[in-house]
């Protein structure tokens, strides 16, 4: 055995197509850190490191535009709510960060990735030659099948009309790059269109809904958009965790202190005295 071969070994175990690192080199996917600096923004960053190549202008700003969208939205949201419980605790900013983030799961923050997944589910249909109605439908009733009652992407508990969303839709059919597949905003319009038919209420469309159709249309795959909107929600968990840092309250709860919470259990009792408990 050489001295070479553990080392050897050890390179070989950690080995990354990312990043390649010596003193006095550092280089992203092929790219020199030197190179990159002042040439690309954030979003440029972020589709070289998760994509393997820099993305085009058109590729950038849409990424650029679908992060800032979801950014906050507001204490009622759960991950902003344990930024700003958790920065009264003697945490760090990290800590607090981390903690609501945490929270990103299925029901708050896995909504994108769930509605890439349908749309990906109705495209494949649409390009086997199946009408985008007929498509639509078909996965649609699926979903039901399962037991999904809520289409994930549509309809919001505070707006009767998500204003995030038809802007978002506006600026992914302005698109003139032919390496982004604005087909997409025409599945998440129709499945708009199948879930609201016959209803005096429409369902509409959701940031989720949106940002999924963008995030299809760039070519992300379903898992990594639920890890896209942790990236872009971390901003306005710092902003509201740095926030109430600077405020004098400790241990801020979930409620003021003139309120507390609903008790439904047992009435007022005395532990029996010893020998007469069963």
């Amino acid at each position: 055995m050489t001295e070479e071969t553990p080392r050897t070994a050890g390179e070989d175990w950690w080995s990354t197509e990312i990043i390649e690192m010596r003193p006095g080199m550092i280089r992203y996917r092929g790219y020199a850190i030197e190179e990159l600096i002042g040439r690309i923004g954030f979003p440029d960053m972020i589709w070289l490191m998760l994509r393997g190549d820099l993305p085009s202008a058109a590729q950038a700003t849409l990424l650029s535009t679908v992060l800032m969208s979801a950014v906050d939205h507001g204490p009622q949201a759960p991950s902003i709510a344990i930024a700003r419980i958790a920065s009264t605790c003697g945490v760090g900013i990290n800590s607090a960060m981390a903690s609501a983030t945490n929270a990103l799961g299925d029901v708050h923050g896995g909504a994108g990735e769930q509605c890439v997944t349908l749309y990906l589910a109705i495209a494949a249909r649409h390009k086997a030659g199946e009408s985008l109605s007929d498509a639509t439908r078909a996965e649609l009733d699926a979903l039901r099948a399962s037991g999904v009652r809520y289409v994930p992407g549509f309809g919001h508990r505070f707006h009767p009309r998500d204003p995030r969303a038809p802007r978002l839709m506006e600026v992914l059919r302005a698109t003139t790059d032919a390496s982004i597949d604005k087909g997409f905003a025409d599945i998440a319009e129709e499945v708009e269109r199948q879930i609201s038919k016959g209803r005096s209420r429409p369902i509409p469309m959701n940031v989720d809904g949106a940002t999924g159709a963008i995030y299809a249309a760039l070519g992300f795959a379903p898992a990594l958009c639920r890890g896209l909107f942790v990236l872009s929600r971390s901003v306005g968990v710092m902003s509201h965790a740095w926030e109430q840092m600077q405020r004098p309250e400790r241990n801020k709860g979930p409620l003021p202190r003139s309120e507390t919470w609903t008790y439904t259990g047992h009435p007022p009792r005395s532990v029996e005295p010893e020998g007469k408990r069963p």
